[in-house]
């Protein structure tokens, strides 16, 4: 009896177990681990972010030039998508098979619970049409994205785009997720934290047939997004358009800057493209086109061009250097027959008036009058060897912002090349080279390497008389606490001192008034200038001109570079100038417009095709 007795107690012990084990577990599953409630909850509660709505962007004038336009998104959660018809769904998108089985293999990989970006810039239209069959689509839902749109179609290379987020920057960065969007270049990408704005969620219900039926619970475990912060940067939006139009069918830059300030009002790069063509359905198809385009319209020139030489336009900073080492003199006068001769190196020079100084140098733009001003910087007994001189000569440029990268708020700055003593060492060994072996740099050419950006900077340190602001586009930046923009508010001064600028304004002036520059005369104004033809080893010269007016208390600085474009007075002065009396006048003068006219109609890209009536 005692052993049945025994028995019992272990099999009713046994039971007990199974009913504690199975009462913890059930614990466990509904009240600890909310797993399984969370999958059930899938079923009839969506969760969806509510995206912001991302900041706008102005221009200095209050004018909008980036907002915001309403497209739809399909989301799928690949778990609850069973039995559908494809071949439906695919004609109501317009989208090919394929494409379904690599979007649901991308959203399975990625998860089976979260949705995920399925089609993205669907149209109102597109989209009410899909809606009618949405409850046929389990797993499948719709909501409202907003993609960039650019009303005044300009200043692609400034403004940017945004971007569905690499996986790169999707590791780095712990607020996306897969499939949001991002600044990718431009201001788009430097002002993305201030720009985005915080992302939001609500919870959804949805019935058996995959239609919302409103908020979880009233709404009370939402989160609103917060918008982002809207921008206003310094372009001069219909000054941009100006220029643009100025340098179609051309390829170079412009680049206009107020010195008092360092803003930048226009920076052109030609060719250039509509950035609407980087947002909606065919951004893809678009940016390939572009990438493949032999012009290279996707490729900055002002900031990126880091290989140009600056030509003559580099003369007055020579001329200042000079002035500051105490080896040139307002008054002294050089011999200029032809150009400039030391041994077996020889540097040529175009017909000129007489020179009676420094300011009549810099005015006919003489060779041999630069390359003395050099040689005798570079040759002062006070520097022991040429890599000591060269050295200080170097310091010369830094100082103007030359030779490094300035720090503009837009990505993909290149610094440009000033060659050191050590770039010539490796060239000739050290010892072996001296002033006349780099003659060249006298008058801005050989290894000298600037940036359009850094030409228009420099132009701003001689119109200040000795310093610069950093250039730079933001100028405002709304409910900003960090006051981003006084990084930009610091002076930088350069090596030469204030009073040796007057003379070299003096001759840039005079260039303007009866030198190289003539054609850029604004009547009423005060106009500074220079001309550059740049040597181009692979074909026809550059043209280049930099300007800056009124000559006290300038207003503004203007560098305009063209390529393959022959003297600086043939295309690159008029664009500068008409840029300047557009800005500074809001219109141009009757004796000008056919100035504008030739500007706005030469085609420099698309050689002419002569035909057999026409004189060869």
């Amino acid at each position: 009896m005692d052993i049945f007795k025994n028995r019992r107690f272990i099999i009713l012990g046994i039971f007990a177990s199974f009913f504690v084990v199975f009462a913890l577990h059930l614990f466990y599953i509904q009240i600890i681990d909310d797993s399984y409630e969370a999958l059930a909850n899938q079923n009839v509660i969506r969760n969806v972010t509510v995206y912001p709505n991302r900041g706008l962007i102005y221009d200095r004038n209050g004018m909008l030039i980036v907002e915001n336009d309403a497209t739809y998104e399909i989301f799928v959660i690949p778990k609850q998508v069973k039995d559908i018809d494809t071949a439906l769904f695919c004609q109501l998108l317009a989208i090919e098979p394929q494409y379904f089985i690599d979007q649901m293999t991308k959203a399975k990989n990625y998860s089976r619970y979260v949705p995920s970006s399925f089609l993205k810039n669907l149209s109102v239209e597109q989209y009410a049409s899909f809606q009618e069959h949405l409850y046929m689509f389990p797993g499948f839902y719709g909501d409202i994205r907003l993609v960039r749109k650019y009303p005044q179609h300009s200043a692609a290379h400034v403004l940017g785009y945004t971007g569905e987020i690499s996986q790169k920057k999707l590791d780095a960065q712990s607020y996306y997720k897969s499939g949001d969007y991002i600044g990718i270049s431009g201001l788009e990408a430097t002002y993305e934290p201030f720009l985005r704005g915080h992302k939001g969620s609500k919870l959804i219900l949805v019935d058996k047939f995959n239609r919302e039926q409103g908020s979880f619970k009233d709404g009370i475990y939402d989160t609103a997004a917060i918008s982002g912060h809207n921008l206003t940067v310094t372009l001069d939006i219909e000054l941009q358009v100006y220029a643009e139009q100025l340098m179609q069918n051309k390829r170079g830059c412009v680049v206009a800057i107020e010195p008092s300030t360092g803003e930048i009002l226009v920076m052109v790069s030609a060719p250039s493209y509509d950035p609407n063509l980087l947002t909606g359905r065919q951004r893809g198809n678009n940016y390939v086109m572009l990438q493949k385009d032999t012009l290279k319209p996707l490729f900055n020139r002002a900031i990126s061009g880091g290989s140009y030489p600056p030509g003559s336009t580099f003369k007055s900073i020579m001329a200042l250097m000079g002035l500051q080492e105490g080896t040139l003199q307002p008054y002294d006068v050089y011999p200029c027959f032809g150009g400039f001769r030391l041994g077996s190196h020889t540097v040529g020079c175009h017909d000129h008036a007489q020179l009676t100084d420094l300011s009549s140098a810099i005015q006919h733009s003489c060779n041999a009058y630069f390359c003395y001003v050099f040689k005798n910087i570079i040759d002062q007994s006070k520097f022991a060897t040429s890599d000591e001189a060269l050295a200080k000569w170097d310091s010369y440029l830094y100082s103007f912002g030359l030779g490094n990268k300035l720090g503009v708020d837009i990505p993909g700055e290149n610094s440009g090349h000033v060659p050191t003593p050590k770039y010539y060492n490796n060239i000739y060994q050290k010892g072996h080279w001296k002033s006349s072996t780099i003659i060249s740099l006298a008058i801005g050419q050989g290894e000298l390497g600037i940036t359009p950006l850094q030409m228009a900077n420099m132009t701003c340190a001689i119109a200040n008389r000795g310093y610069y602001f950093t250039p730079h586009f933001v100028k405002f930046i709304e409910n900003d606490t960090t006051n981003f923009v006084k990084h930009y508010s610091g002076k930088n001064k350069t090596k030469v001192e204030q009073r040796y600028f007057d003379e070299v304004v003096e001759g840039l002036y005079q260039t303007v008034q009866a030198g190289t520059g003539r054609i850029a005369q604004i009547e009423g104004y005060e106009v500074c200038g220079k001309t550059g033809t740049v040597e181009n080893p692979h074909g026809k010269d550059h043209s280049a001109f930099i300007t800056f007016a009124p000559k006290v208390n300038p207003r503004i600085v203007v560098l305009a570079f063209v390529e393959n474009s022959g003297f600086g007075a043939t295309y690159a002065a008029p664009i500068a100038s008409l840029v300047m009396e557009k800005y500074l006048n809001d219109t141009i003068a009757a004796n000008r417009l056919f100035l504008e006219k030739r500007m706005i109609e030469t085609d420099l890209i698309h050689p002419k095709v002569i035909s057999s009536n026409e004189a060869p």
